[in-house]
């Protein structure tokens, strides 16, 4: 499905990222769309769902105010495949781009990237600085805290929930179980 292979994808990201935080990000959530590609019944599109992942920030260090704007032309000079340009530029709808997430994978990006910081934001606060031990109540009780990671919009998450037709609970509950599964290769990264 895709022309892209995992090292083009990375060297392309590492071109325009360069801070540590952005690097984890992309591999975090390149992890979680991996997890859910194989949860959701398109293992066989489980890579894309990854590159997906790892490049949907693809613009975000170097070009802040044109987020999910400028990669669309980056991936595109690249000769990346319409689909991947469409899935990474979606999760900035009704935020930077009007491109609405249409596919499932697009809409567990938009359900998952905010979600995903604001789960390793919590993880880093315990003891253990693991997601491995997290429940969902912990999530639950700094979720409901407006001081809480106030870059993880909160609204973002609950939409994306809603587009897929997934209780919030459910959302998070899964988020985190992703994240348990790919936490171990990420700390050996």
């Amino acid at each position: 499905m895709s022309e892209l292979n995992r090292e083009q994808a990375w060297n392309l990201l590492t071109e325009y990222n360069q801070d540590q935080f952005h690097l984890y990000h992309a591999k975090v959530v390149e992890g979680i769309m991996k997890y859910f590609a194989r949860e959701l019944g398109y293992g066989a599109e489980e890579e894309f769902w990854g590159l997906v992942g790892l490049l949907h920030d693809l613009d975000f260090e170097k070009y802040p105010e044109e987020h999910c704007i400028r990669e669309q032309q980056i991936l595109k000079d690249f000769g990346a495949p319409e689909a991947l340009i469409h899935a990474v530029a979606s999760h900035g709808y009704g935020i930077t781009v009007d491109i609405k997430p249409e596919h499932e994978m697009e809409k567990v990006l938009f359900a998952t990237d905010e979600l995903s910081g604001l789960i390793g934001a919590v993880a880093l606060m315990r003891p253990s600085k693991s997601v491995q031990d997290l429940e969902l109540k912990s999530v639950k009780k700094k979720y409901k805290s407006k001081g809480f990671a106030t870059g993880c919009s909160r609204e973002v998450i609950e939409r994306g929930a809603e587009m897929l037709g997934w209780e919030l609970d459910d959302l998070i509950s899964r988020t985190i179980l992703a994240m348990r599964e790919i936490e171990p290769q990420l700390s050996n990264s």
